[in-house]
């Protein structure tokens, strides 16, 4: 059974690589480079209308059907952790956790520190207002989920989606202008994801990516 990703080794892309490492998925990389506009080809625009990277076709979908594509990377770890049985509990509680973690990150975390990434590192003019509410924004955000990390080794208690959406859009935080030091129960979970070794080996596949 292998997973055709579409991708590239940006943030989003990332959440998809470190879920099939840590599920000893086998997969293939299609590489879509975002910078040679790779997005907007009309065979990738027929499995990701949106013209957004990252998006998967399962050849072997559980229900014995035609392959099924799947874009927007929180609807790809879903549709995986469901697929696998694992990486999303089953019971209503423990999976509402994961969920509202999860769809935290797709409205919250990732627009927000996309638009700092934005402002601070590509804007063409730098707009002091628009740096200062979004490097603000992203630390208000860094807040929240340190809050969430005191006393859990893990987001959601349990290692899940939840953790692999979030944790490649803390790995630029520098360049966020963010001080991990300053939030201290989410650097103690940015070092022990950093460590997995599937989070290893997902960077890895990045850089034979962009080699090419």
């Amino acid at each position: 059974m292998t997973i055709e990703l579409y991708y590239w080794p940006t943030p989003n892309g990332h959440k998809i690589t470190i879920f099939l490492e840590e599920a000893n998925l086998e997969y293939q990389i299609f590489p879509i480079n975002i910078g040679a506009g790779d997005q907007f080809q009309p065979d990738f625009l027929k499995i990701a209308p949106n013209n957004r990277m990252p998006a998967i076709i399962d050849r072997a979908p559980t229900d014995g059907g035609a392959p099924i594509s799947v874009f927007e990377s929180g609807a790809i770890l879903q549709y995986l952790a469901e697929k696998i049985g694992k990486f999303l509990p089953t019971s209503l509680r423990e999976r509402q956790t994961v969920m509202a973690w999860l769809f935290w990150q797709m409205g919250g975390l990732g627009p927000m520190a996309g638009q700092n990434h934005h402002f601070v590192q590509y804007a063409p003019e730098k707009i002091p207002y628009a740096i200062d509410r979004y490097v603000k924004e992203t630390a208000r955000l860094y807040g929240v989920l340190d809050r969430q990390l005191a006393n859990k080794d893990y987001i959601a208690g349990d290692y899940s989606i939840a953790d692999m959406a979030c944790y490649p859009w803390i790995v630029p935080h520098e360049k966020q202008h963010q001080n991990l030091a300053d939030f201290s129960n989410l650097q103690r979970w940015f070092v022990r994801m950093q460590s997995r070794p599937a989070v290893i080996n997902a960077y890895e596949r990045a850089k034979s990516v962009t080699s090419h």
